[in-house]
């Protein structure tokens, strides 16, 4: 029967084959403390690229350029928006308008009190009132008008914009052609003393 014998050096077995107890332990440390080390590195890379994506991301939201056409966007849609409620004002009247007609009555019955012709009491009392009304209306439609074609004159603008630009337009053009046409008694004259 053969037996292997284990010789000692130093306070390590040395095997058969020539390579201690000791070195094997001390190559598998190595090897465990390079894979660690290589794990770390990965995390490490991994972190430092989630980094860099943040920085670009965050250097793209910063960008001045960026912001400048979303700005000129809400600008372009707000007075879009603002045309077309100018517009709509203008043909249904506005308090204002009320307001105006009101006090040109009042300053008509005070003038002609006692003393005026019928045809003038028409005219001073209904006659300014109405004009004053479809004079407000028209100013209210002029500013639609002008409002819708600054948006429209406008680059990058979304394509809904430019609609409720143009429906601004377009309302505000019929506002203002219906109250010059009342304020110049186009439509519809001042009744006569005698009718």
């Amino acid at each position: 029967m053969d037996t292997k014998t284990t010789e000692k050096t130093d306070g390590a077995a040395v095997r058969p084959d020539g390579e201690s107890a000791g070195d094997r332990t001390d190559l598998s440390d190595e090897l465990h403390d390079d894979a660690r080390a290589d794990a770390h590195e990965d995390a490490r890379d991994d972190e430092g690229d989630g980094a860099f994506v943040r920085d670009e991301e965050a250097d793209d939201d910063t960008d001045g350029g960026s912001a400048r056409p979303e700005a000129t966007g809400v600008g372009a849609a707000a007075a879009a928006v603002v045309s077309a409620a100018l517009s709509v004002v203008a043909l249904t009247g506005t308090w204002t308008g009320r307001v105006v007609a009101e006090r040109e009555t009042l300053v008509g019955q005070i003038k002609t009190s006692g003393t005026g012709t019928p045809a003038q009491q028409i005219s001073e009392i209904y006659g300014d009132a109405w004009h004053s009304t479809a004079l407000v209306n028209g100013i209210f439609a002029l500013l639609a008008v002008i409002v819708a074609g600054l948006v429209l004159t406008l680059p990058r603008r979304p394509a809904w914009v430019r609609a409720v630009a143009v429906a601004g337009a377009v309302l505000g053009g019929v506002g203002l052609l219906l109250s010059a046409g009342t304020y110049f008694d186009l439509f519809l004259s001042l009744p006569t003393a005698g009718s």
